[in-house]
Formats: structure tokens, sequence, C-alpha cells
């Protein structure tokens, strides 16, 4: 029963979670890719536009985001949208935001700022402007000299419409554990979208014959594992005042718990170069997943096939614009191509070679046809996925690509 002096007690305003509107910046070619990473999050997203994914998130959904995206660079948080043609108006506009909800006194303040087919035209002159404004707003503190790989503040003019973004994330290919490199390592975030999107499935083996570093077969450890890209750094948005470290440890709690066991030798890496053998190993115990990687010193050519089922090379190959020192590119690429009609007849093969005449050359040199899986950039290099899948029933025929 329900007496009067409860019934006419003030009911207390639940407190409303706050929503983010976030965004997945990418590579341009992998929009799909980080869509599909984001709905495999179970976050619900928007049109994807080039080099990047819009979506809405919790406090919980954003750490996720951060902690599980693969194939993002960085994750951002839409702080302010609004039209601006003067600087008094973009003055207005960033005084509008708050803040000292993502800026704690001492952080650093860098601005970046672009513009495109606006009358703010000069980005220095407005990302100077919106940082005078976060001067004026934070409490003072002592600030550190910011880091140049590391942009607290975006702000973006397309059109006299003015987007103002705050970096939640970091750059996500800086996973932690690549501190070993080899010659023209492949960034993490790029092979982590070549193992997804190639068509390799983590109950299937695969191989990278030119592995160097570790990369591509520390992804897909990662990815047949279920193990969080970004369980071993710490997001930007740690630093910001309304963090939320209780949510931040469940999210990190949760990803652990769902780590699968190591499958049985079905990721294996091979480079002729022992200096790169000894970087991946390193690579891959701090990645923690040298139980689940196969590492050899040897030469394409020696490369064996592990017993069971056919399954996919997967690899980053020299080329020529790339590696140097390299006198004969074109039998290498030939090797490859004989391997798969030979000792490895009905496995795939997925190769991440450069947009180029001489490219294009190489790959013909395998004999094998070849499908696009996507096209993407990374080092300044346009790069594309070129995937032989051989057709059920029938062995690989010679065709230039």
């Amino acid at each position: 029963m329900i007496t009067d002096d409860v019934a006419d007690r003030p009911v207390k305003a639940r407190r409303r979670a706050p929503r983010h509107d976030a965004f997945a910046v990418c590579a341009p070619g992998l929009e799909q890719v980080v869509a599909a990473e984001l709905h495999g999050l179970g976050l619900r997203t928007g049109t994807a536009v080039r080099s990047g994914v819009p979506f809405k998130a919790s406090s919980r959904e954003l750490y996720t985001a951060c902690l599980w995206l693969a194939t993002a660079e960085r994750v951002q948080v839409r702080v302010a949208s609004f039209e601006a043609q003067r600087f008094p108006q973009l003055l207005d506009g960033a005084a509008d935001v708050d803040w000292a909800a993502y800026l704690a006194p001492g952080t650093p303040r860098l601005v970046r700022a672009n513009s495109k087919a606006s009358k703010l035209y000069h980005s220095v002159a407005v990302a100077e402007r919106v940082a005078m404004v976060v001067d004026d707003t934070v409490p003072p503190g002592k600030t550190p000299k910011p880091d140049e790989e590391q942009p607290q503040i975006l702000v973006r003019v397309v059109r006299d419409q003015v987007t103002i973004s705050v970096d939640a994330s970091g750059p996500l290919h800086r996973r932690g554990w690549r501190l070993a490199v080899a010659k023209a390592p492949l960034r993490e975030t790029v092979a982590a979208a070549v193992v997804r999107a190639c068509g390799w499935t983590p109950d299937l083996p695969i191989i990278d014959p030119f592995c160097g570093a570790g990369t591509l077969p520390v992804e897909a450890a990662l990815l047949a594992r279920h193990m969080a890209p970004g369980r071993h750094r710490t997001p930007l948005v740690a630093q910001w005042p309304s963090f939320e470290p209780g949510t931040w440890a469940s999210a990190v709690g949760a990803a652990d718990a769902g780590v699968l066991p190591a499958p049985p030798a079905l990721i294996h890496g091979a480079d002729r170069d022992g200096g790169a053998i000894t970087s991946a190993t390193a690579n891959a115990e701090r990645a923690g997943v040298s139980d689940s990687i196969s590492l050899a010193n040897a030469a394409v050519s020696n490369l064996k096939r592990p017993a069971g089922p056919a399954g996919w090379l997967v690899t980053n190959p020299p080329w020529g614009d790339r590696v140097s020192g390299s006198s004969d590119l074109r039998n290498l690429y030939a090797r490859v191509g004989d391997l798969v009609r030979t000792s490895f007849e009905g496995w795939s093969l997925a190769m991440i070679v450069p947009v180029s005449p001489t490219s294009d050359k190489l790959v013909g040199q395998t004999g094998l046809t070849f499908t696009e899986a996507l096209t993407t950039s990374s080092g300044g290099n346009t790069l594309r996925l070129l995937v032989f899948t051989p057709a059920v029933g029938a062995e690989p025929t010679r065709h230039r690509a």
C-alpha cells in the first residue's frame, strides 16, 4: 500500500546516458569493411562516406569501438556542427561546445583544420581561432607540447558548414605490439582489412610466405582468437574529464572473457630473411599470440603444405617500388604461381600489391587469374587486394592476370 507521504514525494529524474555522434575514420576503400566491423559490434551506422563511417554510440559503445575496431584509423566524436561564413560565427559556434567535458587541464590542445569550397578558406586561421576559444573555455593548466600523431580537435569546413570533432581513440594502427619491424611493413589496419576481405575464415589454414615482421599472421591470429586489437593501448577518451573508468574496465573485462583458445596450427608465416622472423617472433609474443602462429625461416620455393584442408596463401609480396635490391622479382612471382599450381593445389591466394604498370607485369608472371577484392591506400601508395580462388573440382589453369 502506498501512503500519502510516499506518493507525494517528487520523482527524481533518471539521468540519461550520453549519446555520441561518432565517426570511424579509415583509409579510402575500407569503408564497407569498417561498417561490417561496426555492425558486428552491434552498432547502428549511418551511410558510409569516403574515408569513414558515422555511427551513434553510448559511452560503453564508444569505448567498445575504440577497443575492437581493427580496420579503422581513428574514432572521432562530433561535438558541434554549424554554419559559418565569417570568423565571429566560427568563434560563437566553437564557444558553444562544452570543452571541459573533453579536455582536462594540461591536456595537449592541438587543433587541425581543413576547408573546402568555403568563405573561411584559410585552414590555418580556422585552427587558430578554434584554439583561442578552447584556451579561453578550458580551465588553465600547464599544457605539454601536443603529439603531432595524436590530434585532439579536428575542424572541417565544407561549403560553409563547420564540423568540430574530438579524437576519441588516437591512432588505432598503433596496437602496442609491433615494436620490431622488417622491410616495408604493412600498416596493421590494412593487414586487418586484408584478412577480413580476402575470403579467408579462421577455420582454414593461412600462410604468409613473405611475412616480414609478422603483421598479417598476427592480425589473422587476433581475429581467429577473438582478441581485441586495442587491448594493449589506452584510448585518448581515457583523458576526458567525462571518462567513465568503470565502463571502460567492464568493456575490457568482457573482451578478455571472450578470447578463444589458440587454433590448432592453422596460422603460419615464413620469410627468407632470418632477421624478419626474429622480429615477427617478438611481435607475436607482445601481441599474446605466439602460441597461435608457426614461423619459419624459409624461402617461398621451400614452403611445405601443412596437413589438413586447403587454405589460403595471404601475403604482401615484394614489389620493385617498395623493396630495393631485388634483381628479378619476375621469377619470384612466377614461383608463387607455380606453388599454387603444384604443392598448394586447391589453395587460394590473396596478394596486396600497388596499382602500377610494373606491378601488373609482376602479377602477370604468376599465370593466375585474379579478382580485385578492394582498393585502398597506405604509405602514399594506392594498393589493391587481388584474390585467386580455384574452381571447385578443377585444376588451376595458367592465365595472364
